[in-house]
């Protein structure tokens, strides 16, 4: 067990800055474990004994490279010189600090430093280096991306979909597993039945290396040899830095369910201790040095901890974290439609939208599953491969969560991505990249996710469960996340191209059973219809039908039947978030009586919240009830007549007729 270093042909001067990048994130460390007694952090991530990965990945790859770090890997924000007050004003959740207080520990990028921190959920960063490794890619750029990962992590799936990923496009990604032997509390053993984690390489088809994680010469010298080799010839590679976790996964979990011989043995092995040992051993060093590289490092840290604690405590301010939530918009020159017109039907003006957006944006890239040559199951990406070419028309494993962090990375390093969802049910498998990485990191640190992800959904095809499901409402709740519904073929184009342009990520519901049944006189240039805006698809002055989608054609259908007997309003409001109150609060001035319709299940339904806000705002102006007409509360079923029976168009004429005699 004892290290073995080797300096190769070093110089002195690389081997002495190796100990100084070893050195400082041990001496904060330290410090940290005082303020966590004291009382002054919540929660410290301990990463002493592990510190050689950090550092030595870091030192080895070029300063503009990605680096996607965990918990334990300060040495990486260290090594790549991130300011100390900065960084202990994000420990201490100060204003100053990456998240603005808004996120804990490493849960934040920085990149000027090239530097993506972790969500908590572990495994999502793997495909987000994947991202970041293809824009490398395209550009044909000679860089590679390191993506850290822990024994633990590598359990999820998303660890398996980032290395597929990576493997089957080629992607110059160092995947680094740290084995500290323990995630939390389950040992190794429990987590995979091989005795090595690098075995796993052999079933993507990568390249595996294992190096002693404590030894600071052995992971910088094979980083680097496999770094420089990836650049000449890109493809992705494992490494397992074979490590131990000295302390408890964070400190209030400790280490008791750690046999004592263990940690007495690692003990023994700390690579800063081994490492000083040997290079004072060979006259690299000598003791005095040491002693000043001590001094030095922690007058620095004693002088930015000092002034990050005497930073004023935050003060709230609503206006301020509401405007976070999403990046801005930048103003850009309506396009002015052009006079020439052809009609289209709403699937062609999906394409339209799709074709003048890769013609507008180079940087953007299309992904899904079966969307090249094939041009996807609905046929929507018909010969955009041909058109761009499969680099930026690209069909993808069956791997939803990765290929949506495949997208956020692409963001990450300056590129654009529309990625379809075979059907909108299947957004279940990518929902943790969805809500918790594109939704929330404009917020948490200020990085906007400029992915569309487009939701063929709805019902009337007889797809059954899987496949006819109306999942809006389901992200309806999470902020940071845009929706558009789209009814007709203009606004289908429109609110494609506006959410292309779009930084934010955008979730786009496009309604199969309006498909190829919905046609209508378009412009053929590229143009946008802001998203946030409702349209009147009808005037009327006795009774208001506020919907969208589908619902829209059912609500006109019905209008047209009673047009003798009464006047219909009908309200498309094509975007669900955000939601156009203003047009919303006209109608009910204008009417007083309000049917709102929904293709989705009723309970939980956008309706409700709808309603909700029109009784508290705009109660004086109702003449009846506010009436939520939604689908049963059931699964959506396969046989059609029992489809029919559970949309909420078999009972619409009756419900509107019942409102209208209140």
């Amino acid at each position: 067990m004892s290290i073995k270093f080797d300096k190769k042909k070093y110089s002195n001067k690389l081997l002495i800055q190796l100990y100084k990048q070893l050195l400082l994130p041990r001496l904060i460390e330290q410090k940290m474990l005082i303020l966590l007694r004291q009382g002054k952090i919540s929660k410290w991530f301990a990463g002493i004994g592990q510190e050689a990965i950090s550092v030595g990945v870091t030192a080895a790859i070029q300063e503009d490279e990605y680096i996607l770090p965990l918990h334990r890997n300060l040495g990486v924000f260290t090594t790549r010189e991130v300011p100390l007050r900065k960084l202990f004003a994000q420990f201490l959740g100060k204003a100053s600090g990456f998240t603005k207080g808004r996120d804990r520990s490493f849960h934040f990028g920085s990149k000027p430093h090239h530097i993506i921190g972790m969500i908590s959920h572990l495994g999502p960063q793997l495909s987000v280096a994947d991202g970041i490794a293809l824009r490398n890619l395209l550009l044909e750029e000679k860089k590679i991306t390191v993506a850290f990962t822990g024994d633990g992590g590598s359990s999820e799936g998303e660890f398996h979909e980032a290395l597929n990923v990576a493997a089957v496009w080629n992607l110059p990604v160092i995947f680094l597993v740290e084995n500290n032997g323990y995630s939390i509390s389950t040992p190794t053993s429990e987590q995979f039945a091989i005795s090595d984690f690098s075995d796993k390489g052999a079933a993507y088809g990568i390249d595996t290396y294992q190096v002693d994680g404590n030894n600071i010469l052995e992971v910088y010298s094979t980083v680097q040899q496999v770094a420089k080799n990836l650049r000449r010839s890109p493809r992705p590679v494992l490494i397992e830095a074979k490590t131990f976790r000295i302390r408890g996964h964070e400190e209030a979990s400790g280490t008791k369910y750690v046999p004592k011989d263990l940690l007495e043995k690692w003990a023994k092995r700390d690579p800063v201790e081994n490492y000083e040992a040997f290079l004072l051993k060979n006259k690299i060093l000598n003791q005095d040095q040491v002693d000043g590289f001590i001094a030095e490092f922690q007058g620095e840290i004693d002088s930015a901890l000092d002034s990050a604690l005497n930073e004023e405590a935050i003060s709230g301010n609503v206006s301020i974290e509401l405007d976070d939530v999403f990046a801005h918009v930048p103003k850009v020159a309506k396009p002015a439609p052009s006079i020439v017109k052809h009609t289209r039907r709403y699937v062609d003006a999906i394409h339209d939208g799709l074709d003048q957006s890769m013609k507008r944006y180079d940087q953007l890239v299309l992904m899904g599953q079966d969307i090249a040559e094939y041009g996807g199951v609905f046929k929507v990406t018909e010969g955009l491969m041909e058109a761009y070419g499969k680099a930026r028309v690209r069909n993808t494993p069956l791997c939803e969560s990765a290929i949506v962090g495949v997208g956020f990375g692409l963001a990450i390093a300056g590129g654009k991505s529309v990625i379809e969802m075979q059907f909108a049910d299947f957004v279940t498998c990518a929902f943790n990249q969805v809500v918790n990485n594109l939704a929330k990191s404009n917020y948490r640190w200020g990085q906007a996710a400029d992915v569309v992800v487009r939701m063929p959904t709805g019902a009337g095809v007889t797809g059954g469960p899987y496949h006819s499901q109306s999942n809006e409402a389901w992200f309806f709740h999470t902020p940071g996340l845009k929706i558009v519904y789209p009814s007709t073929a203009y606004d289908a184009k429109g609110l494609l191209c506006a959410a292309i342009q779009d930084p934010n990520p955008v979730l786009f519901f496009e309604h199969k059973a309006l498909y190829r049944s919905v046609s209508e006189e378009i412009p053929e240039d590229y143009y946008t219809v802001e998203i946030g805006k409702g349209r009147i698809a009808r005037e009327g002055d006795d009774v208001s039908i506020i919907t969208y989608g589908a619902a829209v054609h059912w609500a006109m259908e019905v209008a047209q039947e009673l047009e003798s007997e009464s006047s219909i309003e009908i309200i498309d409001l094509r975007s669900l978030a955000p939601i156009d109150y203003e047009i919303i609060k006209q109608t009910v001035e204008k009417t007083g009586r309000i049917l709102l319709l929904t293709e989705d299940t009723i309970t939980g339904s956008i309706c409700g919240d709808i309603a909700a806000w029109i009784g508290e705002e705009l109660f004086e102006f109702l003449d009846a009830p506010v009436k939520r007409l939604g689908s049963l509360d059931t699964p959506i079923p396969f046989a059609k007549p029992l489809e029919d029976q559970f949309l909420a168009k078999s009972r619409l004429k009756e419900t509107l007729e019942t409102l209208l005699s209140y």
